[in-house]
């Protein structure tokens, strides 16, 4: 079962409509009655951006009950502040995110739960991608057996997992990839995409992953296998490639690394997955892999034509350009010979102009500009 819901996981990253088949798989699994996961980035619960956010009962999702959520409940439910403070991947019942107090005068835990069957259910935290989090909820039990030790420990299992899964659709969501065949990523100009073999052999690469590799800087192609350039991240890399490329078969597991260049450009995101069993490359061989490489320095970002847009100063423009391109704090100061304190008073002049509280919400206003241009010719 572990390896089906794998499967369908890595089949769901890049196609929405089999998620609801995953999602039930994964009920029948732990043997409960539904699940909910969501993508949000935000540190408070008036702050807070939510990115995705699906509830499923056995495989049919309930847009009623998330709307009624949403609209009624989550402004005044609890445990929301303390979920967001919960350690990375520790799954706790959601009775715990009570007081004693609340357990019976709150309106979330008494009315909506158990309507929507999450009143014995467990949730976890995790970290996501740029100090986002992401929210697994598992609902009811449909048996009386309680949360065993097997239960939680199939849930602990899987949380590697589901994170994994996030990370690469936002990155095909950010590159508007998602839904996009393994052959139709080919076309993509947003992200690299790079087609091995089940040997683990490059078949195909698109033109943002050739300069990539024609470069070698970073990642290159060397007699047709994929290196990193730095000896231990290429260790990390050879592992990766290993795990989507079980030699006995099974299946294959995804993950995602950094991978260093020349300074001072920022390092790369690699995800690996494993391609679905009925995938083929372009000449119609069985493909074994993919691997996605998501460049942050990639975008014509126009100093002038940002400080135009946006009312910035020279400094200002450069500052929000280079966190675009995703460059820390410590990076760009280095970068532009400015102490971190006054590369910090610079975010926040811009944060004031445009009612930004953090640096996500900067860098994406930035790339929406290229958007813009590119769309306007």
């Amino acid at each position: 079962m572990f390896d089906r819901i794998l499967g369908g996981m890595h089949d769901a990253v890049l196609d929405d409509a089999r998620w609801p088949a995953c999602s039930a798989l994964i009920d029948e699994a732990c043997r409960t009655k539904g699940n909910m996961l969501a993508f949000a980035h935000g540190q408070s619960q008036d702050d807070v951006e939510i990115y995705l956010a699906r509830l499923y009962y056995r495989g049919e999702r309930h847009h009623a009950l998330e709307r009624e959520y949403f609209d009624r409940y989550y402004p005044r439910d609890e445990r929301i502040p303390r979920m967001i403070r919960l350690p990375d991947s520790d799954v706790v019942d959601a009775a715990s995110l009570y007081t004693e107090e609340e357990l019976k005068t709150s309106v979330t835990y008494n009315d909506f739960l158990p309507i929507s069957q999450f009143q014995n259910g467990v949730h976890v935290r995790m970290d996501g991608p740029n100090g986002s989090r992401i929210s697994w909820c598992s609902a009811d039990p449909v048996d009386g057996d309680g949360w065993a030790f097997d239960r939680i420990g199939f849930i602990r299992e899987l949380l590697p997992h589901f994170r994994q899964y996030v990370i690469v659709r936002q990155a095909l969501v950010d590159a508007r990839a998602l839904a996009a065949s393994a052959v139709g990523l080919l076309g993509n100009d947003r992200l690299g995409v790079i087609q091995l073999d089940r040997r683990g052999r490059v078949m195909a690469a698109n033109d943002c992953a050739g300069k990539t590799l024609g470069g070698r800087n970073g990642l290159r192609d060397e007699d047709g296998g994929l290196r990193a350039s730095l000896p231990g991240e290429d260790v990390k890399l050879q592992k990766l490639l290993g795990a989507a490329l079980p030699y006995l078969g099974g299946a294959g597991a995804s993950g995602s690394m950094l991978v260093s260049r020349e300074e001072p450009q920022p390092r790369l995101a690699v995800h690996v997955l494993p391609a679905r069993e009925d995938e083929t490359g372009p000449r119609g061989t069985r493909l074994g892999a993919l691997v996605l490489v998501d460049d942050p320095a990639r975008g014509d970002f126009d100093l002038e034509r940002v400080g135009a847009a946006l009312g910035l100063t020279p400094a200002e423009s450069r500052i929000a350009v280079l966190l675009a391109q995703g460059r820390s704090i410590a990076e760009i100061a280095a970068g532009t010979g400015r102490s971190r304190t006054t590369v910090k008073w610079h975010i926040r002049n811009i944060y004031d102009k445009h009612g930004l509280s953090r640096q996500a919400q900067l860098a994406q206003l930035v790339r929406s500009l290229v958007d813009v241009a590119e769309v306007g010719g």
